[in-house]
């Protein structure tokens, strides 16, 4: 076997025994996943991923695996703007603890077989198209100007949304309490319960997410948009898209307590995407950015984000005034 071979194997045996774990160890039915299990889960995630990069230095070489670790911190981080967007929907759906964790693996798996549908799409498009990328570019810089300047009263509702009405206008829906079913039958009718609605709207969401995603990771991880994909390039791609997914579940419970503490590493996502979107336009001029710079740039503003909020939020809190029972 060549080394890209033995890469692809690697690959296919982690997703499943992860995936195992996820089903069997991490998602018992009707368990309410704690705080501290949702650190552990989400530590397991980014080490079994953290190893795969490893694997690949040793395997593929060293870039190959700073391609990996690049397009993974960039789709971790993706990731967990995807997250507040989907605790805007439990919260707006009332989903019991006990049932979250269910509801989101089944949302996830969906989203890993729709990101290999159209991470294949994308693929096939740019190597037909290359102009296609320079599409993608002025989308994406769209995007992060949007992104940076999104105020709250912007903030997604899912209530409100023209795909919940898509849902009630063409699906046969309940509001009667689940108890952890999908669908309930009445009178010989199939109802679809909120549980199926939260379903449906998590892998709705994680379309509209991967547009963002996928030519952002296709951008980082293809250096010069005149050479066609390599094996190596297109493993990395599907590896660094499926194991963010993965950690998703894990990074959602850890997250859901914590979401005000992040008010601007939207920010910072949103200048990384200007920066990639910036990336795919200047290759018409036969300008590459280095694989090295683009990791550079992802955690400098990643990290600046994080730290700012958790410093705003400390700011905020000293300058409340003391309350008196």
């Amino acid at each position: 076997m060549t080394p890209t071979q033995i890469s692809y194997f690697t690959f296919g045996i982690v997703l499943l025994i992860a995936l195992i774990f996820d089903f069997g160890l991490f998602s018992k039915k009707n368990t309410v996943v704690t705080i501290k299990s949702a650190f552990y889960q989400s530590i397991f995630w980014v080490a079994i991923s953290l190893a795969f990069c490893i694997f690949l230095f040793f395997e593929d070489g060293s870039k190959i695996a700073t391609k990996f670790l690049t397009a993974y911190l960039m789709e971790k981080s993706l990731s967990i703007d995807n997250i507040f967007v989907f605790i805007l929907i439990f919260t707006s759906f009332k989903i019991k603890e006990s049932d979250t964790g269910r509801v989101l693996l089944i949302g996830i798996l969906l989203a890993i077989i729709f990101r290999i549908i159209f991470i294949a799409i994308g693929i096939e498009l740019i190597e037909r198209f290359h102009w296609i990328l320079y599409i993608f570019g002025v989308f994406l810089i769209y995007t992060g100007y949007k992104l940076f300047f999104k105020k709250d009263e912007d903030e997604f509702n899912p209530r409100e949304s023209k795909l919940y009405r898509f849902i009630r206008k063409y699906l046969r829906l309940t509001t009667v309490e689940p108890n952890g079913k999908y669908f309930i039958t009445r009178s010989g009718k199939v109802y679809f319960t909120t549980l199926s609605i939260v379903v449906f709207m998590l892998a709705a969401i994680d379309i509209v997410f991967a547009l963002d995603s996928i030519p952002t990771v296709v951008s980082i991880v293809r250096e010069n948009a005149h050479i066609p994909f390599s094996p190596d390039d297109v493993l990395v791609i599907y590896s660094s898209n499926i194991f963010a997914i993965l950690g998703l579940r894990a990074l959602f419970f850890l997250l859901k307590g914590a979401v005000s503490k992040f008010d601007f590493l939207q920010q910072g996502i949103a200048v990384v995407l200007g920066f990639i979107g910036i990336k795919m336009l200047i290759e018409y001029f036969d300008i590459h950015i280095s694989i090295y710079i683009s990791l550079v740039v992802i955690v400098v503003c990643l990290v600046i984000s994080i730290i700012y909020s958790i410093y705003h939020d400390r700011k905020s809190s000293d300058t409340k005034p003391n309350q008196i029972d």
